[in-house]
């Protein structure tokens, strides 16, 4: 995967434009949380930050597939820059909690969409191509790990150097990375304009299994933003608040670890229901969190949380390339990426609340709920996840006609024997469970 042409030039000034998203809520929570003194408070400015860059996500991703990566990239990494700038000066003056409010707006509206962006070049190279489910499990690894250096980098800054370092740093980097993966224009897919060749562009929203997926990821935010809060929560209470950037780190390493796993494994079930297990495995592992009293107990539980969270996400990512056509698919991408943070923006405050008036026992109970109810969506829905066929049947090669072919010999039919078994083998189980096994080329007969 790392050969194809093209690849290392965008994927490593990727993810130094990637690294700030897992240090923004953080940054946010411990400097508002400095000047103010209430996580309520600061999960309230955290979270307009995430449910701003929930909102605009997907108007970002549908302008990227229409005018291409540099054109949206660009002014949206330098304006980011200039309104966290604005955010941390207002929050070190002492502003009031709704001017923070009104200053993380633009700062959340302004993240740019790196990841969905190097997932939308690695489908343009390997669409159809086996390698696109490494290449999906990869991006996955890559998220987790920088759920792993970002909240430790950001927390170290923060708690060892100046309140407003980590905010700062997370600035710094978004606009250098932005602006060098915008430079590297030869991988970018190229623009879908909207009435190309006479076509209507059609929002990746349209999709029900989208809409299915987009429920599963806002489940998974949740756990992110409940986490952040109550591990920092919980690491104040015990008079350790350095232990915070451990903590999470040994949840985020869980992420990393298990996404590595699964990209080495070559599955033999199909996507849908290895969302489901993964999923199932999370709610469980989810609903333990709160029981933990010592940081030991908790450190375990995170790393099983995490080592639950990266299946469902890096099969949720792989789904969209047979649920939404290649036209939509940045805007998709986002979609779900804007999911994850609303689903952390909503959990952030929830569990700042909790946290607030019960302490960090009560603030667990966000991921939770946020889990059980996402599951119980999505086992409801799960129809939903199979690729439409209205404009394709998916056929196994031995059902596939041949009243031309004259009449096989013995000779030749031993000769074709090894392939035919071999192409109805790989193709049965996802025929017979009704879902097209991502990543495998299944004979279609176009109506």
């Amino acid at each position: 995967m790392l050969r194809t042409p093209g690849a290392l030039g965008f994927l490593l000034p990727g993810f130094a434009a990637r690294l700030p998203f897992g240090m923004l809520t953080i940054s946010i929570l411990l400097l508002v949380q400095h000047t103010t003194g209430s996580y309520g408070s600061a999960g309230i400015v955290a979270a307009v930050t995430g449910v701003s860059m929930a909102l605009s996500a997907p108007v970002m991703g549908r302008l990227t597939d229409r005018h291409g990566q540099s054109a949206v990239l660009i002014p949206v990494a330098l304006a980011h820059g200039a309104a966290v700038a604005a955010l941390t000066t207002f929050a070190l003056m002492g502003a009031p909690v709704w001017a923070l409010a009104l200053a993380a707006v633009p700062a959340g509206a302004s993240v740019p969409q790196v990841g969905p962006m190097v997932r939308a070049r690695w489908a343009a190279k390997l669409e159809s191509s086996p390698l696109l489910p490494t290449a999906a499990a990869f991006e996955s690894v890559t998220d987790e790990f920088t759920f792993v250096v970002g909240p430790v980098l950001a927390t170290a800054l923060c708690t060892g150097v100046h309140p407003a370092a980590g905010l700062i740093t997370e600035a710094a980097l978004t606009v250098l990375g932005g602006l060098v993966f915008a430079a590297r224009r030869a991988t970018q897919p190229k623009p879908h304009a909207p009435a190309a060749a006479g076509e209507k562009h059609a929002s990746a929203l349209s999709f029900p299994g989208l809409r299915v997926l987009i429920v599963a990821f806002l489940g998974i935010g949740a756990v992110f933003g409940g986490m952040q809060v109550s591990l920092a929560a919980f690491s104040n209470e015990i008079g350790n608040p350095g232990a915070n950037g451990l903590l999470y780190g040994v949840f985020a390493a869980g992420n990393m670890v298990a996404g590595i796993a699964c990209g080495a494994i070559a599955w033999t079930i199909g996507p849908r229901r290895r969302l489901l297990l993964g999923y199932t495995g999370l709610t469980v592992a989810a609903s333990l969190l709160w029981t933990a009293d010592s940081m030991v107990l908790l450190a375990a539980l995170g790393l099983v949380v995490g080592l639950c969270i990266a299946p469902a996400l890096i099969t949720g990512y792989t789904m969209i390339e047979a649920l939404v056509p290649a036209a939509s698919r940045t805007e998709a991408f986002t979609w779900l990426t804007g999911a994850v943070a609303f689903g952390q923006a909503t959990a952030v405050v929830v569990a700042g609340r909790l946290t607030d008036a019960h302490g960090s026992t009560a603030g667990f109970l966000v991921p939770l709920a946020a889990t059980v109810l996402a599951l119980v969506t999505v086992v409801a829905l799960r129809a939903k996840l199979a690729p439409k066929a209205a404009s394709r049947v998916v056929t196994s090669a031995a059902a596939q006609p041949a009243p031309t072919a004259p009449a096989a010999t013995p000779a030749t039919a031993a000769a074709t024997a090894p392939a035919t078994a071999a192409g109805t083998s790989a193709q049965a189980p996802a025929a017979q469970r009704g879902e097209r096994g991502i990543g495998h080329r299944v004979p279609v007969t176009v109506d």
